[in-house]
């Protein structure tokens, strides 16, 4: 969302060399994408507007720490400051990402980044500068985002940076890696570089701050595709998996029984020290949510003498909205991330019955849309209210049969570049003009109802002809 790639002494982290080297769909970069750093006064007031009481927003590490580590850059330490103090000057509570898939292009370089335990180190230092520095104001952290995610697309899959795989796993032809053991290898990092910065928050910081920490995963939940017992089981491992591989180990203080049978000597284990610091290593847990996954049993992969991530969950399943093509795998079908609030309902079920119903944030929530071939603006994107008042009334539902949810966000407040999707796709409440220099936000349909709604309306009120809706 911030743009601004290469101004006031950023330097590149390892998307900005994926996306430069033309390894996103339709060579799309994030160079100046909504351009928040220049209009972060102009967002924040329609934030205000809109009613949110709460931003989620992150520091992009190599913008605070350009080297990844030592100096910081105080143009950097500026603009934060200034956005955090913009968000409060109108009651809205900043809930910060500390590390969100930017890593530092100086430490990839140096020791190829989070396979080495080194990551660890200047994690937890560069997390003690964004508690020193914001810890006076923000409340509420999360220390990294979506770790369940990033070791398969960047080190199994191959489709992330830094483009990491091993055939025949990969989906690209990958030049290095190992995607039997680096996706296990750069979780493991990752999970003793969040307790090492939980660490540290509560040891010097929390008493003083009165602050919150946790971390965000990717929560899609896993359903069986049928009824039978294998594919029933097939879908309880994959959410162990998929949800258990950091939860699991938060939890109960090492990962779950079914990886550490079907994985074995490629899953790191866990000093006792090490084992101490990551159980309970959280205040609450953000789940970004969105649709369910049918998976069915697939336990010949076992049998397989090079096993990777999917193959040691011994299943198979095809996600309902992505269709592979030759220059991208990840073209959209029709009927992109269709409205299944009963998935979230489950996995929040799942996350009382199991891990002891913690404290959740739903941190990511809502539904793409496809930009107008045309480039004109879309402002109609009822199938955007629907899928929210959908997913609000199953978070309300879950709620009331007893799950510790203490926060919604929706995803998105702009439209962004995506990731994977470049800007194929369109997330935002409010759009975003990327052919024009202005960068210009206009507020869509979805957005209207979701301010009337924050002001006091109904989930579901009439829609009127002018975008409106009735009290």
């Amino acid at each position: 969302v911030e743009g601004a790639v290469a101004e006031d002494g950023r330097k590149p982290s390892i998307w900005d060399t994926f996306t430069h080297g033309g390894y996103s769909v339709d060579n799309a970069t994030g160079d100046v994408t909504a351009d928040q750093y220049h209009k972060y006064k102009e967002d924040v007031k329609i934030l205000h507007e809109m009613g949110v009481d709460a931003y989620r927003m992150s520091i992009a590490w190599p913008r605070l720490i350009p080297d990844g580590r030592g100096a910081i850059n105080p143009k950097g330490l500026e603009y934060y400051n200034n956005l955090i103090d913009e968000l409060l000057s109108y009651g809205i509570q900043p809930h910060v990402t500390i590390y969100h898939f930017d890593f530092p292009q100086a430490l990839q370089d140096e020791y190829n980044g989070l396979l080495s335990p080194r990551f660890i180190e200047d994690f937890t230092a560069y997390a003690d500068v964004c508690f020193k520095n914001f810890g006076d104001r923000v409340k509420y952290w999360s220390t990294v985002n979506e770790p369940n995610i990033e070791p398969i697309g960047g080190y199994d899959q191959g489709m992330l940076p830094p483009r990491r795989c091993s055939f025949p796993f990969g989906l690209f032809a990958c030049e290095e890696g190992n995607s039997t053991t680096e996706p296990y290898v750069v979780a493991h990092h990752l999970l003793l570089a969040h307790a090492s910065a939980v660490s540290l928050y509560r040891e010097k910081y929390q008493a003083e701050q009165g602050g919150r920490i946790g971390l965000t995963l990717l929560g899609w939940w896993y359903e069986p595709a049928t009824e039978t017992p294998d594919d029933v089981a097939a879908a309880a491992r994959m959410n162990d998996f998929h949800i258990g591989w950091f939860m699991h180990p938060m939890v109960y203080g090492d990962y779950p029984p079914v990886m550490r049978k079907n994985v074995g000597a490629r899953l790191p284990s866990f000093t006792d020290e090490e084992r101490k610091r990551v159980k309970g290593s959280f205040d609450f847990v953000g789940f970004n949510h969105y649709v369910a996954v049918y998976v069915k049993a697939d336990l010949s992969r076992l049998d397989q003498k090079l096993r990777d991530y999917m193959c040691d969950a011994a299943v198979a399943y095809d996600m309902p909205f992505l269709k592979s093509n030759n220059q991208f795998p990840f073209g959209l079908t029709n009927d992109f991330m269709k409205s299944t609030p009963w998935a979230l309902k489950k996995m929040l079920n799942h996350l009382q019955v199991k891990y002891k119903n913690p404290a959740v944030m739903i941190h990511e929530n809502g539904a793409a849309g496809q930009p107008d071939p045309s480039g004109a603006n879309t402002y109609d994107d009822e199938f955007r209210t629907q899928f929210l008042q959908d997913y609000i009334e199953a978070t309300l539902h879950s709620i009331r049969n007893g799950s510790n949810v203490q926060g919604y966000f929706v995803w998105s407040f702009l439209d962004v570049f995506e990731y994977l999707f470049g800007y194929r796709v369109r997330f935002g409440v409010y759009g975003v003009e990327f052919n024009s220099p202005a960068r210009t936000r206009y507020q869509r349909h979805s957005a209207k109802w979701y301010s009337s709604f924050l002001h006091g309306g109904e989930l579901r009120p009439v829609a009127l002809p002018n975008g409106a809706y009735s009290q």
